[in-house]
């Protein structure tokens, strides 16, 4: 069977993606931080498209629309010069992805215009552990005390960030939770997905569904950008396709349980940019609560890398069991 290199770096074969020959963990830790560089930058460009940073503040809606569309323009261009083969999709699930991950972003560039990016981020990395719950009733998954303990303890931090009492900062916590809670469901339609389809098939149909969503939305909350917001919009876009490419190149190349912690440098970076280019200085309170979902969520990346480590046992005679997708 031939095989060969797509244009994402993973090998495929007939249009499937499988294992690398060699395992590059090197490698596949430089994709996720070049990822996370690339991630924090689209929150602190919502933030300026959000803000009157760039000129009147556009809704969320006309961010996420930016989003999809200079994304999808992107990826069309990767898919044209690559020409991989494509297979049917699995529509319905695409449809839930894109639904999930559409009301995600939205939520947190909606967030990242109110609270420090450092405190949206934060929140937003709960997704995972709501990923986690959800996973109970709708893919039948036993969660033990180790994994209950890991999301207590983030949503300890999230408690933290919410800080009742501060409209503004209040508002903005909730929107980031909800976005975290959007992006924990899509992780279910993901893990259903992932092993059906080729990595970049997936990528160009969530980005054509999702273009089509926004657009959608972006019609009714129209208001025409500047030049340039257009620019920091197209800027977002392309950030956001080459952070989708960075980490599915990263996964690739390693295990999950290795390459996962990189992806909290997010939240180091966020503050980062939030810090030189609007001047914003994390606070005590902000610092506890982002240390706190971290480490909830590290708790969970570490036991998730303890549990795939396990020997399963034999199965037995019969028909192989359908593998669980992740």
């Amino acid at each position: 069977m031939r095989k060969r290199r797509s244009c994402a770096g993973v090998w495929v074969s007939d249009g499937r993606p499988s294992v690398p020959t060699q395992a590059t963990p090197t490698l596949a830790a430089i994709f996720m931080l070049v990822a996370t560089m690339f991630i924090a930058a689209t929150t602190l460009l919502a933030k300026a498209l959000g803000t009157d940073t760039l000129g009147p503040g556009l809704p969320p809606f006309m961010v996420t629309f930016g989003r999809f569309a200079f994304a999808w323009a992107t990826i069309v261009t990767i898919v044209a010069v690559a020409r991989p083969r494509l297979t049917r999709p699995a529509v319905g699930l695409h449809i839930g992805r894109t639904a999930c991950g559409f009301a995600g972003v939205t939520l947190m560039f909606a967030a990242a215009a109110l609270i420090p990016l450092t405190d949206a981020t934060a929140i937003v990395f709960l997704n995972p552990i709501f990923g986690m719950i959800l996973a109970i009733p709708l893919l039948g998954e036993r969660v033990g005390p180790w994994r209950w303990l890991a999301a207590i303890i983030a949503l300890a931090g999230a408690a933290v960030l919410i800080r009742p009492g501060g409209s503004a900062v209040e508002a903005g916590a909730l929107l980031a939770l909800g976005a975290a809670l959007a992006l924990g469901m899509e992780l279910i339609f993901i893990k259903r997905l992932s092993g059906r389809e080729a990595p970049l098939q997936v990528l160009l149909v969530n980005n054509s569904l999702g273009l089509c969503l926004a657009t959608a939305f972006a019609v009714v909350f129209w208001q025409t950008p500047t030049g340039p917001q257009w620019a920091a919009m197209a800027a977002l876009g392309v950030l956001m396709a080459c952070a989708q490419f960075c980490f599915v190149n990263a996964m690739a190349r390693a295990d999950a349980s290795y390459v996962t912690p990189f992806s909290y440098l997010t939240l180091v970076f966020a503050g980062l940019y939030d810090g030189v280019i609007f001047g914003v200085v994390p606070d005590v309170v902000g610092l506890t609560g982002a240390c706190l979902i971290l480490t909830g969520a590290a708790l969970l990346a570490w036991r998730e890398g303890r549990r795939a480590k396990v020997p399963q046992s034999p199965v037995p005679s019969g028909p192989a069991p359908r593998p669980t997708p992740r």
